[in-house]
Parts: C-alpha cells; sequence; structure tokens
C-alpha cells in the first residue's frame, strides 16, 4: 500500500483484526480504493468520489456488491473521520444493501447419499475417498466448509473421538465429539491418505491429488458436478443446492430430533448454536425457519405450552 492513507489503513486493519475480524476482502478492497484515490490526486475520503469508486466500472448499475464496497469505505471512512473531520463519511442510505440470502437447499439423507455414490466418478481413488469423506464429515457435523478443508492432521482426534476447529468464524475455536460411525469413516481416509499421498510434510487432514491442503474454489467446483451427476436439481431460483446448504440441514435435522424426542426446544436450540460456532443464537434460528416443517412442530410444542397455561 502506497499513499497518504496507507498508514491509516494499516492501523484501522489491524485495530479491527485485534477484535477478531479477518478483513481479507475489505483489506483487498479498501487498497483498491486508496489507488483510485492516489490516482485521481484525492487526499481526502470524499463522498463523490467513495461512490464514483463502488460503482465501477463506469456505467455499472447498482447492484449489491456496489453497496457492499461502499460499506466497507464507510466503515474506514468513520475510523478517518475521528482522527481529520475533513473526511466524509458516506450516508447510510447511500447505496442501501438489501437483503439477499438465498433460501437453504434442505438436503436429504437419500441426498447425501446420492451425492457422496457420485464421487466413485472422480478421476482417482484418492479424491474419490478425499470428497466422499469430506461430504459426510459436513452432513454429520455441519461444520462450515472453510473449517473443514483448515484441518490439520492434528486436529482429528481418533482416539478420544475429537474434533478441534481452531479457525472458526471470528476466529473462535470449537471442539466436537464425533460418533463412533464418522471417527471409523475419518480412520479409513486416513489410512487409504496415507497410503495414496504418504506425503510426510504436509499438515492437512484433507489433500488433494498433490498432497497439498484443498483450495475452496476447487471444492465448490467438484461439489457442483456431483451434485449435477447425484440429479438434485434447483427447488426454486432461489434454492440451490450449494455446499453450505449441508450445514443448514444438519441444523433442520439436529432440532426436529430433539422435538420428536420432546427435549426442550430453547435448551437445545443454545446447545446447537455452541455446536455451530454462532456468536448468537438468533444466527441459528435463520437456519432453522427455512425448515416450514421445523416451524411447524414448534408451533404445535406452543399451542400445547399455552393451552397448559388456560
Amino acid at each position: 500500500m502506497t499513499g497518504p492513507l496507507a498508514k491509516d489503513l494499516a492501523d484501522y486493519l489491524a485495530l479491527r483484526r485485534a477484535l477478531g475480524y479477518r478483513l481479507a476482502r475489505p483489506e483487498k478492497l479498501l487498497t483498491q480504493f486508496l489507488k483510485h484515490l492516489h490516482d485521481a490526486g484525492v487526499e481526502h475520503v470524499r463522498v463523490d468520489a467513495a461512490l464514483d469508486w463502488a460503482l465501477l466500472p463506469a456505467g455499472g448499475q447498482r447492484s449489491n456488491w456496489s453497496a457492499y464496497r461502499l460499506s466497507v469505505v464507510r466503515g474506514f471512512a468513520t475510523y478517518l473521520h475521528g482522527l481529520d473531520p475533513a473526511h466524509e463519511v458516506p450516508a447510510t442510505d447511500l447505496l442501501p444493501q438489501r437483503p439477499q440470502r438465498a433460501v437453504p437447499y434442505l438436503y436429504s439423507q437419500s441426498d447425501v447419499a446420492a451425492l457422496i455414490t457420485a464421487t466413485g466418478s472422480l478421476r482417482t481413488g484418492l479424491r474419490q475417498a478425499t470428497f466422499a469423506t469430506l461430504i459426510g464429515l459436513l452432513a454429520v457435523t455441519g461444520m462450515r466448509i472453510g473449517e473443514a478443508i483448515a484441518l490439520d492432521r492434528g486436529d482429528v482426534d481418533l482416539e478420544h473421538g475429537l474434533l478441534l476447529i481452531r479457525h472458526g468464524k471470528f476466529d473462535k475455536a470449537r471442539e466436537l465429539a464425533l460418533h463412533p460411525t464418522t471417527v471409523t469413516a475419518l480412520a479409513e481416509y486416513q489410512r487409504l491418505r496415507n497410503q495414496m499421498s504418504p506425503s510426510a510434510g504436509a499438515s492437512a487432514f484433507f489433500v488433494s491429488m498433490a498432497g497439498t491442503r484443498l483450495l475452496y474454489c476447487n471444492v465448490h467446483h467438484t461439489f457442483h458436478r456431483m451434485v449435477a451427476l447425484a440429479g438434485l436439481e434447483p427447488k426454486s431460483a432461489q434454492c440451490r443446492p450449494r455446499i453450505h446448504d449441508l450445514r443448514h440441514a444438519f441444523a433442520v435435522e439436529a432440532m426436529r430430533q430433539a422435538y420428536a424426542a420432546g427435549e426442550d426446544g430453547q435448551k437445545q436450540l443454545t446447545l446447537l448454536s455452541t455446536w455451530l460456532g454462532h456468536v448468537h443464537p438468533g444466527s441459528t434460528y435463520w437456519y432453522l425457519s427455512a425448515s416450514p416443517e421445523l416451524m411447524a412442530l414448534a408451533g404445535q410444542r406452543l399451542e400445547a405450552h399455552l393451552a397448559g397455561q388456560s
């Protein structure tokens, strides 16, 4: 980074990261924004310059991406304004973001089985084992895909049936207890991996054909191939099979089983939120609100509770 605001940006990023934010994408965007200011000969953040940059390329249409870019600048500009009032802060109603969350695709057990079966079409035995085990692990633990591919070999304690997630959201670590069948599947993958890719220096648990850590973009591409081979179709324009939806499906099934067993729904929601690594149970509730069956069960529980009070 160069220019008069480079040090301020470094200080801003350091401050935010000390609070637990990673900011990989904002750092990249703000670096581009500073270059835009430098090229325009502007020494302070100005609303017009921020808006011009957010709407690049010139003549582009307003979109959530433009709104996101402007929101990144807004955070930095607020910090700068506290140091020097000459910096302008874009108003929050300028390019407001419109929530466009995808509708979760809730995989059934047969859907997951079809995805795992589809991995048999991959080119090598190692790649087949890697993706079959990865998909299975995501389905039975609700882990984020980024957490799974970040696992190191030392994070998987097969002796005690524990999984250590060191790189959760906001860098929050947590430990998951594994079902014996999951431990068996991971042990078999570990055996095959060590046999087919004996890379003594590799640290990643899940590896590519080259013995290196998996890349998200490659996993994402391969997963969509598996979706096509498994014959899974979008349920609507907003509800398409995504790898992240394995996490949604896990959460919904966990709560469905809790309701079916007559367990305390609020207690189970709190436990599930901790298991998933959510900062607040409200994030977990959103995962569950997409299931009509689950909401109906919750409604029945509420009606029964109210009836008992009358």
